[in-house]
């Protein structure tokens, strides 16, 4: 009894990506750069169907492609469906997201099997998808190979594994690949390996197979072989194959059941080979002698795109000629433009419509403000004529000509709060950061357990936490990019704790590097720790008399000498 198969049919595929805008190397100086904030919005919206409150500066950086224009095709059990296209047409973005390896757009695309509707995660429990490029374990032998699949993908199904061996021998024998069974994947050939790959990914009896160019890299022997046996093995088990192909040959060619030609994300013939040798014709191109229909359509996209844009105007055409007071008010016909009132209340509405109130306040708040502003300046020059044209001259000021300006300090102030903020809010956390490392680390090592000088300890390891957080910060604002302030900051670091004293004495170094000893940021809490813990009780108190820069020197009974 034959397999019943599975029919896709997918609607509505559309795809977008962000792409960097090439800025002009004086853009500093002009306004011309800056976008409408209302185009930003609107270009959120469509990539990713919510607003995102980023978009306003990330879209000023990057500008938004179509990859793929409302793609829909249907493919049948039993056969395989070839998508057909030159380079950059968007063949595997589609298969990546018809597999759910890419986040859907919003709208999400309609994908109906048998007619019915499904979502993304029982699609991708339906299918199996072999990428372009073959990961597979090259120490492993095919069967290996494929019993490791089997058991991984039987284990995430909660099934017996009592089938697995013979399932794993009947896919060895549709593929072909019983001669190699047990040779390792990296002694077999090309072809050979891809078809390893289809096995893994049909150990488990898919209904739907998608393959991101099966024959990319291999010779026409080796890639006829492997659309031989997928069209085999399609036919045996009821399953729908979709694969992806750059240019097939003849041969290749007469296995496909349908094809789809995709150009700049359009797709522009969907249907049998016949029927799109038909199509050529009907354009008045002639098939040369010797060419398959597939080259030669893909040589002809040009006269096909010309020939779809008219398709398409005349379909709008005859929508606006049917379109009347009646189909506005109907819910089934496209061309409703009063449909949106029924959905003011969608959540992607209410948030776009938040976002603008917002928006729409704070740009009449600023412009109030700076109103109020330029008043507040005329009537504060106002009040200082008397100044000038009193008789006591200019030695007559006006009670309170002398006061800050409100609007200045308005503006003002904030800004000195939040950097104070800022500072402010670092210091604890730095503190806390110090004392998960004291309290843990300084009694494990067995240092001076007395209140002081863990006190001490904990002090000098938080002022070595907030220097060396202003540095780093120093050398981020002078940084160009990431990469550069990150090689900077480890070199200066690395330098800092080569020089401290600890890993090499100032006598040992040259004379021209000795000034980093003293430039070295933990040359100084260095010498404090060894102050703290070999000082005494009075250690720290010793050490802010003598001074920064001493020689410290353990005596007998325990206690130090400064030497200069």
């Amino acid at each position: 009894m034959k397999k019943q198969g599975c029919e896709i049919e997918a609607k509505g595929i559309n795809y977008y990506i962000k792409v960097p805008k090439r800025s002009h190397p004086l853009k500093i100086w002009s306004r011309d750069a800056e976008e409408d904030p209302n185009t930003n919005l609107a270009t959120s919206i469509q990539c990713h169907g919510q607003v995102n409150s980023s978009s306003s500066s990330s879209s000023k950086l990057y500008g938004v492609r179509q990859v793929l224009k409302n793609v829909e095709f249907v493919a049948r059990p039993r056969e395989i469906l070839a998508i057909v296209g030159p380079s950059g047409a968007g063949k595997s973005t589609l298969l990546e997201v018809l597999a759910g390896r890419l986040a859907p757009p919003s709208p999400p695309p309609l994908v109906l099997v048998n007619g019915r509707r499904v979502e993304k995660s029982e699609f991708r429990r339906m299918s199996g998808y072999v990428t372009q490029r073959d990961t597979l374990f090259p120490l492993l032998t095919v069967r290996e190979t494929l019993l490791f699949s089997a058991r991984l993908r039987v284990a995430a199904a909660g099934c017996c594994g009592s089938g697995v061996g013979g399932r794993v021998e009947a896919v060895l024998r549709e593929l072909g690949l019983d001669a190699v069974a047990d040779v390792r994947v990296r002694d077999v050939s090309g072809g050979q390996r891809r078809r390893v790959s289809i096995g893994v990914e049909t150990v488990h009896d898919p209904g739907v197979l998608i393959l991101d160019e099966p024959t990319s890299g291999l010779d026409s022997a080796s890639a006829l072989q492997v659309v031989e046996a997928l069209r085999a093995t399609a036919a045996a088990r009821g399953r729908t194959v979709i694969l992806s192909i750059h240019q097939p040959g003849f041969r290749i060619a007469k296995q496909f059941g349908s094809l789809l030609l995709l150009a700049d994300g359009a797709a522009l013939h969907r249907g049998s080979p016949d029927a799109l040798l038909a199509r050529l014709r009907s354009l008045g191109l002639a098939l040369p002698l010797g060419v398959d229909v597939v080259e030669f359509a893909i040589d002809s996209i040009p006269s096909l795109q010309k020939h779809h844009h008219h398709h398409q105007l005349l379909q709008l055409s005859k929508k606006f000629d049917r379109c009347t007071l009646q189909h506005l008010f109907n819910d089934n016909n496209d061309c409703s433009p009063l449909r949106h009132r029924r959905r003011r209340r969608r959540p992607q509405t209410v948030a776009i419509t938040r976002t603008l109130a917002v928006a729409r306040w704070g740009c009449w708040r600023t412009a109030s403000a700076r109103t109020c502003g330029g008043a507040r300046r005329l009537l504060r020059v106002r009040s200082h004529l008397p100044a000038v044209v009193d008789h006591r001259g200019a030695a007559h000021l006006p009670p309170g000509a002398g006061n800050c300006h409100e609007g200045d300090l308005r503006r003002r102030v904030p800004a000195l709060l939040i950097r104070a903020r800022k500072f402010a809010s670092i210091r604890p956390f730095l503190l806390a950061l110090a004392l998960l490392f004291a309290a843990p680390a300084y009694f494990l090592v067995g240092l001076d357990p007395s209140p002081r000088a863990f006190a001490y300890f904990l002090l000098v390891i938080w002022l070595v936490l907030y220097t060396a957080n202003s540095v780093v910060v120093c050398f981020s604002a002078a940084a160009p990019n990431f990469i550069v302030g990150n090689s900077v900051i480890s070199g200066a670091m690395g330098s800092f704790f080569l020089f401290s004293g600890y890993f090499i004495a100032e006598r040992a170094m040259p004379r021209c590097w000795v000034f980093m000893h003293y430039v070295s940021l933990f040359k100084y809490p260095f010498e404090a720790f060894l102050v703290n813990e070999l000082g005494g009780g009075g250690g720290a108190w010793w050490w802010r008399g003598m001074g920064v820069g001493v020689w410290c020197k353990c005596a007998q009974n325990g206690g130090l000498s400064g030497q200069k």
